[in-house]
């Protein structure tokens, strides 16, 4: 049971990351992109009806995660308290910059909740890949299966490491980079005209950034952290996961060098979601690994909830899901299409 809602819960991260992930990177991108007010309301608007509910599915992930591994949640939300704090505001302040962007007028305010939009934006990013990074590592969990770590320490990612060291900022800037090539995918998508070259010329120049980033970062965590090879060897269909990152990485660039924007952004998806799926694979089957003793690590055995619960979950979970899918679905055909200048400027708020 436990390793069926592992599966559940890294379903459901995924789908966030994946739908949440590019109208983060729409944000770290929309000041550059867009030259003018017209053009940075069309970015905005190809993410306004849809950003709040994508968030619904990180409120999913983490109630699955609380109903399936309750040891881990607690451990984990305990640990990391402060990083999860600044999340919190994080997407506070972004949801606040782009609702109040479109009722509070005058020279300095937009451009005043553009910036907040933008670094809200793009912090976030950087947070939950250093967060991600975090649980590769491996945290100091004692034989109680509690931990706590500072903000920071001296930035090296063993002995008693802070939540930020060079490892898991370096994962942030994967993260980062990976988001935003996302966000430049969806923009083409969405848009046309000079908007749609431009997020295409993007793209381009990020996939060579992304694919340099992950290239290293692959390198480094399996020399960082060799239990990470651990399941491939024991169970070599594995290798399915990282061989769709790849092709998801490839098909991206052949994308967007034919301008197939919708095939660009949907191997984007891939991408993403075969990266999280080998991340999800490594780690199994420990949940949240421990860097101070293999035998203190949480693992989808000793972190799970009773059998009984679970397999009442298993009934009631789908239903749950199903009607949040139909929701996202309808919300997504009901936005269906490019949105055009006279879209932006004749839509009230985003």
């Amino acid at each position: 049971m436990g390793s069926i809602w592992f599966c559940l819960v890294a379903v459901l991260l995924a789908g966030y990351v994946i739908l949440d992930g590019f109208d983060l990177g729409a944000g770290i991108l929309h000041l550059w992109i867009a030259r003018d007010e017209t053009e940075r309301r069309i970015v905005i608007r190809t993410i306004g009806p849809v950003w709040s509910g994508n968030e619904v599915w990180l409120v999913a992930a983490s109630g699955t995660l609380y109903f399936a591994f309750p040891a881990l949640y607690a451990a984990s939300f305990s640990g990391f308290y402060l990083p999860l704090m600044i999340v919190l505001w994080l997407l506070i302040f972004r949801g606040i910059a782009l609702d109040f962007r479109g009722h509070i007028g005058g020279p300095i305010w937009p451009v005043f909740w553009d910036a907040c939009f933008t670094a809200s934006s793009l912090l976030l990013a950087l947070f939950l890949g250093a967060a991600l990074g975090n649980v590769v590592r491996g945290v100091p969990l004692d034989n109680r299966g509690r931990f706590f770590e500072p903000l920071w320490t001296n930035f090296v990612p063993y002995g008693q490491p802070g939540i930020l060291d060079w490892y898991t900022i370096f994962v942030g800037v994967v993260a980062l980079a990976t988001l935003t090539l996302h966000g430049a995918a969806w923009l083409a998508f969405k848009t046309e005209g000079e908007l749609n070259e431009r997020a295409l010329r993007c793209a381009s120049r990020l996939w060579w950034l992304v694919a340099t980033l992950i290239l290293a970062i692959t390198i480094t965590s399996f020399r960082l952290v060799p239990r990470l090879t651990l399941s491939f060897r024991a169970w070599p269909w594995g290798l399915t996961f990282p061989i769709l990152a790849i092709a998801g990485l490839l098909g991206i660039k052949l994308c967007v060098r034919l301008k197939h924007d919708a095939g660009a952004f949907g191997m984007s998806c891939l991408f993403i979601a075969g990266m999280l799926a080998s991340v999800a694979f490594s780690l199994y089957p420990n949940v949240l690994p421990a860097s101070t003793n293999p035998f203190y690590s949480l693992t989808v055995s000793n972190a799970k909830a009773a059998d009984y619960g679970l397999k009442i979950g298993l009934v009631w979970w789908p239903i749950g899901m199903a009607l949040a899918a139909c929701y996202t679905i309808f919300a997504y055909r009901s936005f269906a299409g490019k949105i055009r200048a006279s879209d932006a400027e004749n839509h009230e708020g985003y």
